[in-house]
């Protein structure tokens, strides 16, 4: 078993080495010209590894698909609500142009991208930088980004998985293959469950099961060098974001008597002191969630950076000795790393039954 696992990280990083070199030849923006560097043509550009690790982490209107001797990029819809109503088009249509060179005239409207930004072609200027376009100057955007597709990849591979699980235990009543892995982690979060949030934890436990598999594939699916995964999800914090206000939502609907009464009036504490608690308990509602969000948004992050970073010092030295100290460090990493999506779902998932269970729970009068 560990050396199969050392060969399929070997192979990983030969994977992620290889379309990181494609990247750099089709990815990268030359840097502009000017008249001392119009005198250097003949010289290769300046490897930003910056610029390419970015790429990786941000979001984008286009989806590539990379395996070694492949490179196809899929133009995703743009979906805008304007001020003529409902605009689609293909991304497409920007292709090759991220500083608003490029005008798309759809629907009796202007439009360009600045930075996976779309905006007003003509409420813009020519070198306007996307924290300076205010929401006037832009449409609402409902297009489907590589985060989106991302997201719709991951639940459409879930669905088949439990899918599978499920058949398995028609045909068969003891799990075999994939279903003998998934369902000791289906009794994990059960019984998690019911030890936190006690005798009403089956209510919840739906949500936990789905938040967790949720987590887990998405975060094993980045860590697959290649497209169409390799993708950032749960490191884009609007994704933690939505998760951690669907638990905040849960947690106060559910809230009983007890639990608003602990809150707004807390027992056993001085009168005069009860405001000043009752604020830090209501200010307590807002910064669980928060913390649930940050935490798994910037475990996730920093992860992928650092791989990136590892990866990119074989671009950056140019020397043959980089790459085994690199490739070392990058292997480290990924096991890290596969050890980072496990406890991170598990982790969400944890907190998330915790809070359920203060809200629910009932004090003994």
């Amino acid at each position: 078993m560990t050396h199969k696992l050392f060969i399929y990280l070997l192979l990983s990083l030969f994977f992620a080495g290889f379309n990181l070199s494609a990247q750099t030849e089709h990815e990268v923006e030359p840097a502009h010209h000017n008249e001392q560097t119009d005198a250097h043509q003949g010289q290769d550009e300046p490897f930003d590894p910056t610029e390419l690790i970015n790429h990786h982490l941000s979001d984008s209107h286009d989806y590539a698909f990379e395996l070694p001797f492949i490179h196809k990029t899929f133009h995703l819809p743009v979906i805008l609500w304007t001020k003529n109503g409902l605009t689609i088009f293909s991304s497409g249509e920007f292709q090759g142009d991220e500083h608003g060179k490029v005008i798309v005239e759809k629907n009796g409207q202007k439009f360009k991208r600045i930075h996976d930004l779309i905006v007003y072609a003509d409420q813009v200027g020519e070198h306007v930088e996307p924290k300076d376009v205010s929401l006037s100057q832009r449409p609402l955007d409902f297009s489907i980004t590589k985060n989106v597709a991302s997201m719709l990849l991951t639940f459409l591979a879930l669905l088949l998985v439990l899918f599978y699980t499920k058949k398995s235990y028609d045909s068969n009543k003891v799990p075999r293959g994939l279903a003998s892995f998934i369902e000791p982690l289906v009794v994990f979060i059960r019984d998690m469950a019911k030890e936190n949030i006690g005798p009403k934890y089956e209510k919840f436990v739906p949500f936990l099961l789905t938040v967790f598999f949720f987590i887990l594939f998405a975060n094993l699916f980045g860590l697959i060098p290649f497209s169409p995964f390799g993708y950032n999800l749960t490191g884009n914090i609007a994704v933690t974001f939505v998760l951690a206000v669907i638990v905040f939502i849960i947690t106060n609907v559910n809230g009983n008597k007890d639990y608003w009464t602990h809150i707004l009036w807390p027992p056993g504490v001085p009168v005069i002191l009860k405001p000043f608690i009752a604020l830090i308990e209501i200010l307590s509602i807002f910064t669980k969630p928060f913390a649930l969000m940050i935490r798994l948004f910037a475990n996730i992050l920093a992860g992928h950076t650092i791989i990136l970073t590892f990866v990119t010092l074989i671009f950056v030295f140019k020397n043959w000795g980089v790459p085994f100290a690199s490739g070392f460090a990058t292997i480290f990493m990924y096991i890290s790393e596969l050890l980072v999506a496990f406890l991170q779902a598990y982790v969400f998932t944890l907190l998330s039954a915790i809070y359920f269970g203060m809200a629910v729970k009932e004090e003994a009068h």
